[in-house]
């Protein structure tokens, strides 16, 4: 009866997101959905005692299990979306060759062809697009962009692949839509969604992007570091409320990806991940 449950709950929000995305009533009501008005209003809505009462529906209905997590004392909603996992439940891989997920998620892994990205449903986007940088963008040429998408159930902290030095975070304001694949098939959200820029130079890997992209309702994104020095599964940041994504961008001939990665990825197939976990190796 559960799963029924869900799998209608499911095919409701695929239909209201069609709706939203693929009509032009549903386009005109997305607009002041998608601005940062709205999310900064229900931003604050979730980081307030008033929004506690939602915490327990939220906990049943996504099956989550509070004992994996730090979670004596919830002050708002959003305490308990982004949760603190206990020690030793996301452990990294000791490999330091090999590349770790950054995030819990779903991942598909996408060639760069030039500049260009081509993600689920012959959705385009150019990286001097996501990356608002020529030069940056030019780094990641006929490379790998892996794109780990987050739902309201998954582990919202995200840690370094790689030890190494980054650079100070950049953030690209924007609207904010969903990054279900609904949206994605609708139009490029990625360079349109505010998102934050780090680039780190890695002991492994040579430069690495990573962007964090915000999505609908999603009222902050937060890195907990400036420049200076990164050390491998050391935290980066965390998502505040709503569906999110992480990227990577390596550049080309850097690293080895997992053969079924790689495949179910070509099939258009989205491979669930658990931050540490190894998905390739350095070359």
């Amino acid at each position: 009866m559960r799963r029924r449950r869900n799998r209608l709950n499911r095919k409701r929000k695929e239909r209201t997101l069609r709706f939203l995305y693929h009509t032009r009533t549903g386009r005109a009501l997305l607009k002041p959905l998608t601005c940062r008005p709205v999310s900064k209003a229900a931003g604050a809505f979730l980081d307030s005692s008033m929004s506690k009462p939602l915490i327990r529906p939220f906990v049943r209905k996504n099956r989550i299990d509070l004992q994996d997590f730090y979670a004596e004392d919830f002050h708002c909603f959003n305490d308990c979306f982004c949760r603190k996992i206990r020690d030793g439940l996301r452990p990294v891989d000791p490999d330091p060759r090999t590349l770790i997920a950054p995030c819990d998620g779903l991942l598909t892994v996408h060639p760069i062809t030039g500049d260009t990205v081509l993600p689920v449903k012959q959705s385009r986007y150019t990286l001097p697009d996501l990356l608002e940088d020529e030069a940056l963008a030019e780094r990641y040429r006929d490379g790998l962009c892996l794109v780990f998408r987050l739902c309201v159930d998954h582990y919202h902290r995200y840690c370094y692949a790689d030890s190494g030095m980054k650079s100070d975070n950049r953030f690209l304001p924007g609207k904010l839509h969903t990054v279900r694949p609904v949206a994605l098939a609708a139009g490029p959200v990625f360079t349109q969604n505010c998102r934050e820029v780090t680039v780190m130079d890695t002991q492994n890997f040579g430069p690495v992007t990573q962007v964090e992209v915000g999505a609908m309702l999603v009222g902050k994104i937060h890195n907990h570091h400036g420049a200076g020095p990164i050390v491998r599964g050391q935290e980066k940041g965390l998502f505040l409320y709503g569906g999110s994504t992480v990227i990577l961008l390596l550049e080309k001939g850097r690293a080895a990806l997992s053969p079924a990665l790689l495949e179910a990825s070509a099939r258009g197939e989205e491979t669930p991940v658990k931050m540490g976990q190894p998905i390739g190796q350095a070359i």
